[in-house]
């Protein structure tokens, strides 16, 4: 099997930024070569729809078969409802949570993501995944692209 990768918005942004795009674009060549399957949210497309134009093209160049498609549902908005609860990050970095918990509810194998501040944080990540096993959830893999590729 191979694994079920999840992205957030900064890893696709990250293919148009100096500092990341090696790494992220990495990415989604190993996706483009069934490395791993990409794991996209509507949460992801909805925020890309504010990025500029060539940050949303980033998505629309991978074969379909490349990416498997999450939605927003009560499971996962429950999930963040805890994260919030538990403040694991405050209201105003919602959505950074929401991807989390999307990610955790589809038992993603990683999340993958730029935000060191809000997801990809040792405190955050141990608080993420106390949410988790309380809830009834596995641990989840949170790390940067870097340490993934």
């Amino acid at each position: 099997m191979i694994p079920r990768v999840y992205v957030d918005t900064s890893v696709i942004g990250g293919c148009l930024d100096d500092e990341f795009a090696s790494e992220s674009r990495a990415l989604l060549e190993m996706a483009q070569n069934g490395e791993i399957m990409l794991l996209v949210s509507e949460l992801l497309i909805r925020e890309l729809e504010d990025a500029p134009p060539e940050v949303r093209a980033v998505l629309t160049r991978l074969a379909p078969d490349t990416v498997e498609r999450l939605f927003i549902n009560e499971e996962s908005e429950r999930l963040l409802a805890a994260y919030l609860r538990a403040k694991v990050v405050g209201g105003q970095h919602a959505n950074d949570a929401h991807h989390v918990a999307i990610a955790t509810v589809a038992r993603a194998d990683v999340v993958l993501s730029w935000n060191f501040k809000h997801i990809v944080h040792w405190d955050r990540i141990r608080l993420f995944n106390a949410v988790n096993l309380r809830e009834g959830y596995p641990i989840a893999e949170i790390r940067s692209p870097k340490e993934f590729v």
